[in-house]
């Protein structure tokens, strides 16, 4: 994301991150919330098909030296696909664990969310070790002109195994490439806390995510710019690459909206003028990408805005989450809501034409990624490595890289399909 942490660092900070994005849903306070589909019923199709989105944006953003990198969303503007995946997260979790909460008080619902950290763990840890393994195997064939464990920074793990595999397992060692999962955990361990908060009333819990968010970030009140953080390796000062209290202000935004904590906002041509505006206008402050080709266009207004670059770093960074890329993910949000429609109608195609048929096919694709979303991103992350490796042995030909990048695609909707199968549990006596 551009990717998920894509490229290992030993530096602490992401100074100029790669952005853009891709948006979500907000859901009217009027409308019922929309339960998660292991119960059952009808799930906001909305919902499913942007995660399903970000599930393909990140195979592509870790997929090393991809040509289609310099197209994702994470080329065009502050935000990217993180902000997809952990806004998502956050609509998932009140649909998945709110109904807990309320229906069998607080205890019940923390022990669900409990179990779901333990899950996300143990994803994690099992994620690493088959990547390493992975790597490992790829230099112990000695086949190859690269160090593939060297190429994520895994070196003082297999140099010095006794301390990183403690840090591993009480997550003081999170090595760059497998830092979401840590960060989404901490974030759903603070659920409890706000569903607590709640009984106060909802100024206590965005007043504790203001605050928090806050500790993280305490530059915006001029107490300069180290906050908050979690060490992610014995030997440096480096923190993780997201931390947990600077993301968890947009995991707990998604988590309002669906929640009906905050009201949708109107659908007005001015707010979407305003949006798309802000959006157009704020790509060569935060996309270096679209600053070069402002520089060829036009050097002189290239150079006026570059000073830009260095007074925003803070307000743009990644790692902490910066305010900017809160504002230009919000204002995508806004108008991928009003493109979709109320109820994602607008994702919903009409007819019996071919073109209508098609898109229905690929809206139940992207949908079904969308709901697996743990298990594509747990394997999309193994499989990005692999891809990378076969390419490796190419030229990297255009056609080649599509060809990777679309046979990466049909494996992630085909482990999707996968594991709702394993989840429908077809073993099981239906009485």
């Amino acid at each position: 994301m551009a990717s998920i942490s894509k490229f290992p660092s030993p530096h602490k900070r992401d100074t100029a991150p790669p952005s853009g994005a891709a948006a979500n849903t907000l859901r009217p306070p009027s409308a019922p919330a929309f339960p998660a589909s292991e119960t059952g019923r009808q799930r906001d199709p909305r919902l499913d098909f942007f995660r399903g989105i970000a599930m393909f944006i990140i195979l592509v953003a870790h997929i090393p030296d991809n040509r289609w990198t310099g197209w994702i969303p994470a080329r065009f503007g502050f935000s990217d696909a993180t902000e997809i995946f952990v806004f998502c997260s956050g609509m998932a979790s009140a649909i998945a664990f709110g109904g807990s909460f309320a229906r069998g008080g607080w205890l019940i619902g923390s022990a669900r969310v409990l179990f779901r950290c333990w899950q996300v763990f143990w994803a994690h840890i099992g994620l690493f070790f088959f990547v390493a393994m992975s790597m490992a195997a790829l230099d112990l064939s000695g086949a190859f002109d690269k160090s593939y464990v060297a190429s994520l920074n895994l070196l003082p793990f297999f140099n010095d195994p006794m301390p990183q595999l403690v840090g591993m397992f009480t997550l003081t060692y999170v090595p760059n490439y497998f830092d979401i999962l840590p960060m989404y955990l901490v974030v759903l361990a603070l659920m409890p806390l706000m569903m607590g908060l709640e009984r106060i009333g909802l100024w206590a819990v965005a007043s504790a995510c203001g605050l928090i968010w806050l500790a993280a970030n305490p530059y915006v009140i001029g107490l300069g710019p180290d906050g908050l953080s979690l060490p992610a390796e014995p030997w440096s000062e480096r923190e993780w690459f997201f931390n947990p209290f600077g993301w968890q202000l947009l995991f707990f935004t998604g988590f309002a909206f669906m929640k009906g904590w905050i009201p949708a906002p109107p659908v007005s041509g001015v707010l979407v003028a305003v949006s798309a505006a802000f959006l157009l206008l704020s790509a060569p402050f935060g996309s270096w990408k679209v600053f070069l080709w402002l520089e060829a266009w036009n050097s002189d207004l290239a150079d006026a805005i570059r000073p830009a670059w260095r007074l925003t770093g803070e307000w743009r960074e990644k790692t902490d989450f910066g305010l900017l890329r809160y504002a230009h993910f919000l204002a995508l949000a806004y108008l991928s809501w009003v493109l979709a429609g109320v109820g994602g109608t607008h994702l919903i195609a009409s007819g019996q034409s071919f073109a209508a048929r098609v898109w229905s096919k690929i809206l139940g694709l992207v949908t079904k990624v969308g709901q697996q979303s743990l298990a594509v991103f747990v394997f999309s992350m193994a499989l990005a490595r692999l891809i990378g490796f076969a390419l490796d042995q190419t030229d990297r030909g255009i056609l080649i890289t599509a060809a990777a990048n679309l046979a990466g695609f049909a494996l992630i909707i085909a482990c999707a399909y996968g594991a709702g199968w394993f989840k429908s549990q077809p073993w099981r006596v239906k009485r």
